[in-house]
């Protein structure tokens, strides 16, 4: 399990852009699961819809890709301390959203390593609230020395 100390020295978003706040289980090479907690206070709350206040599609796939990011940098076998490479989106998928997501949402996410070559990752990944599928995409992210 990785707090968000751990998570920040992985990845290098920092508020408000940093929309992981745990990681919960890692399954190197495979698999990765962690969690955002979806709270009012939310800066993108302010200018999006703000009567109906619904977390930007944009943003959840975010969130999922820096998941993602944090499976690539433990597949590639680097110190979480090293700083020596960043992992950025290169490619968004199949992204379909089902529900939305809400403040006081847990916004649960898993992410699934589908495969590498060379410097590209592809991942299925799919974000959860209560149970029921929020979104779910393929996203491909580039590994690239800093």
């Amino acid at each position: 399990m990785l707090d968000i100390q751990a998570i920040q020295g992985i990845l290098t978003h920092r508020y408000p852009f940093l929309l992981l706040d745990r990681v919960t289980d890692v399954v190197e090479n495979e698999r990765i699961y962690g969690y955002k907690n979806v709270t009012i206070n939310e800066p993108f709350f302010n200018g999006h819809l703000p009567n109906m206040p619904i977390m930007p599609g944009v943003l959840i796939l975010e969130a999922l890709a820096q998941l993602a990011g944090v499976l690539g940098y433990y597949a590639a076998g680097l110190n979480a301390h090293s700083g020596d490479y960043i992992y950025v989106i290169a490619g968004i998928d199949k992204a379909r959203f089902k529900r939305p997501v809400v403040p006081g949402d847990r916004l649960d996410m898993s992410v699934v390593s589908l495969n590498r070559k060379q410097q590209l990752w592809r991942f299925q990944c799919e974000a959860q609230v209560d149970g029921e599928v929020a979104a779910k995409a393929v996203v491909t992210i580039a590994e690239k020395k800093r």
